[in-house]
């Protein structure tokens, strides 16, 4: 094999493992395999029509990720999250994110404000309407547009990793019928104090809203008992 046809094919797979990451780290996060569930390699190989050399890829990139964890002499399965990582994830959540809402305040600038208000509208939209989905996928946006202001580099993949280990709860918490009800004026707040250019309240309003998620989570974990 000539030296051109082996870089073609190694630039296949490494791009048939990043399929295959992608769509699995999209399965997992979208709660189609449940917490300690077993990834069963031929089963993933069927799954994704990908070899194996790129499934184990793809388990070992999300293992990196905390998705996923191997279990000696039994494999794969995707990770729990138990209640005090699921607190600590919020708390590291908060750090990050009221420093980037901070930011945010400092860089935005008239498209950022539009996009806010926007999204602001979504979330109050979806609230009206009793819309949950709706509503989480806006509160997600949110996060994600305060992020994209700030120009942060680092913390947007660090918090984008933390969210999806938390992601089953996050979901369960966001469809609860009192949550985007107790959870939309911390919102719009952070949206309000990051269009009026003020870092401190930004930052302080990112802060509040995630401790609230903070509060929530201990209590969803009790009710779960």
């Amino acid at each position: 094999m000539t030296q051109e046809a082996v870089g073609r094919d190694t630039s296949r797979g490494a791009s048939d493992a990043e399929r295959v990451t992608s769509r699995l780290r999209q399965a997992i996060v979208a709660g189609e395999f449940a917490p300690k569930q077993r990834l069963v390699e031929t089963d993933l190989i069927e799954m994704f029509d990908a070899s194996r050399g790129a499934v184990r890829a793809a388990l070992a990139t999300l293992a990196v990720e905390g998705l996923v964890e191997r279990v000696r002499n039994r494999g794969a399965r995707v990770r729990a999250v138990d209640l005090d990582e699921a607190l600590e994830i919020v708390e590291v959540r908060a750090a990050l994110e009221s420093l980037c809402a901070a930011r945010a305040a400092e860089r935005v600038d008239e498209g950022g404000v539009a996009r806010l208000r926007a999204i602001g509208e979504v979330m109050r939209a979806a609230v009206d309407a009793g819309d949950g989905e709706a509503y989480a996928q806006a509160n997600r946006d949110l996060h994600q547009e305060v992020m994209d202001i700030s120009g942060a580099k680092v913390a947007p993949d660090v918090v984008k990793r933390l969210r999806a280990q938390n992601v089953r709860y996050r979901i369960r918490l966001a469809m609860q019928p009192h949550r985007p009800t107790t959870s939309l004026p911390e919102h719009l707040e952070i949206v309000e104090a990051v269009c009026a250019k003020d870092p401190e309240r930004a930052a302080e309003a990112m802060r509040a809203h995630l401790n609230s998620v903070y509060e929530a989570t201990r209590d969803y974990f009790a009710k779960k008992g």
